[in-house]
């Protein structure tokens, strides 16, 4: 890729040039500070479907000139917005945790009818995904650094991003010179160990037993509000992804085990519909949630989950499951589970679901399709389990009874 050496004063939300170190972008507030600083480089591999019911792949990257329209700086909230070629967008949205900032996803948008880049693609649609990025617990007024590479993997596409250098919450208009550098730049090196070389006697051992730590009950939430969310693939479209949910979160440290609540208002809902996948996210004031529905033809599940957050306690979380086989059903229906659920994402995360019904693919009229309960639900599937109860205990009766009666018959003979 070819590296301009071009120096230019950028305005707030116009122009940013590619330098010998990578897309470097100013973005400046509506008092012209600077109010977000990117320099980065980003690779895309993307599969899209061509004739004959085949499928190509194409190689983009980061070009030298892109535009920043929708770039937005605020105190709590920044987003980052590259725009380049025949309507595609690269965008990463931040959000503000304490006293540290993080990246909550990434959306990459790619116009399918640009010849240039995808030759021979049966569709001209504007295809859109959303992936979670490894950028967490960057310290405020400092710029995330990270020159190993980052490969972000999806179905569809795999972004690899190298040479990051990033502030989202730039302070006094200028760029820190601090550096939070990401794990894969840090030297591993063994933890020294040490070897007591003192000849003073231990301590002697004492029969005195302390007593055990008090333990305060967590108390019981109460049961989540439900939100309602949906996603359109345009202003004038219907929705093309519904979902309604209460959402309860449960977090494991050492042995302290925390729950909460996940607030639907004032959520902000983002995403995309697909053909293979379709993804759901959801940012509110203390949590990340991304997920990630597959379609195989006949039915779809949800395949992974990515939740990010913070606890009352202050403990913050990052976990993410990528293997999951939830919420099947058939493509032309949706999916109900009105009982409270539960699913352990990873070891440390539990999900626990109230009143949900979704349908990621095949929505029509933007409203849900014929729901597929699952079997807490299902009352018909407890009809007969009943009702041969009720027989089997029937017959244990019948059987009791015929036995005692023989055995009094048997009796009275031998008495005569």
């Amino acid at each position: 890729m070819g590296r301009y050496a071009t120096f230019a004063l950028f305005l707030a939300f116009g122009i940013a040039f590619q330098l010998s170190c990578g897309t470097e972008v100013n973005v400046k507030d509506k008092d012209d500070k600077l109010c977000l600083y990117a320099n980065l480089m980003v690779n895309f591999s993307v599969s899209y479907e061509v004739a004959g019911n085949k499928s190509a792949t194409a190689e983009l990257e980061l070009p030298p000139e892109v535009t920043t329209n929708g770039s937005e700086c605020d105190t709590t909230s920044s987003v980052l917005k590259l725009n380049f070629g025949e309507g595609h967008s690269w965008s990463i949205n931040f959000t503000v945790n304490g006293k540290m900032y993080q990246a909550d996803y990434i959306t990459f948008s790619y116009n399918l009818s640009d010849t240039t880049r995808f030759p021979g693609s049966v569709s001209n649609e504007t295809t859109s995904v959303t992936v979670k990025p490894h950028i967490t617990d960057v310290d405020m007024d400092t710029c995330y650094s990270c020159k190993s590479n980052d490969m972000i993997e999806n179905d569809l596409v795999n972004q690899t991003l190298w040479n990051v250098l990033i502030q989202a919450f730039v302070s006094n208009g200028s760029k820190s010179e601090q550096i939070s550098s990401c794990a894969a730049d840090l030297p591993t090196t063994a933890a020294p160990t040490t070897h007591s070389t003192s000849t003073t006697p231990a301590a002697p051992v004492t029969n005195a037993t302390a007593p055990p730590p008090t333990t305060t009950p967590t108390p019981t939430l109460p049961t989540p509000s439900t939100g309602k969310y949906s996603i359109k693939p345009d202003e004038n479209s219907t929705a093309c992804l519904l979902a309604s949910f209460g959402l309860r979160i449960g977090y494991k440290q050492a042995d302290n085990y925390q729950e909460m609540n996940f607030d639907p208002n004032g959520t902000t809902v983002s995403g995309s519909c697909g053909v293979n996948s379709s993804e759901l996210v959801l940012v509110s004031n203390t949590m990340t949630i991304m997920f990630t529905f597959t379609n195989d033809m006949q039915k779809f599940r949800l395949h992974a989950l990515n939740v990010t957050g913070s606890m009352s306690s202050g403990v913050s979380f990052s976990e993410a499951n990528t293997n999951l086989s939830l919420w099947e059903a058939a493509v032309s229906s949706s999916y109900m589970c009105n009982k409270e659920q539960n699913y352990t994402v990873e070891s440390l995360i539990t999900f626990y679901t109230f009143n949900l019904q979704v349908q990621p693919f095949g929505v029509k009229k933007g409203v849900f399709s014929t729901a597929h309960e699952c079997s807490l639900d299902d009352t018909s599937i407890l009809i007969p389990i009943i009702v041969g109860a009720a027989l089997a205990g029937l017959i244990l009766i019948v059987v009791i009874a015929y036995v005692i009666g023989r055995r009094k018959t048997y009796v009275g003979y031998q008495t005569l």
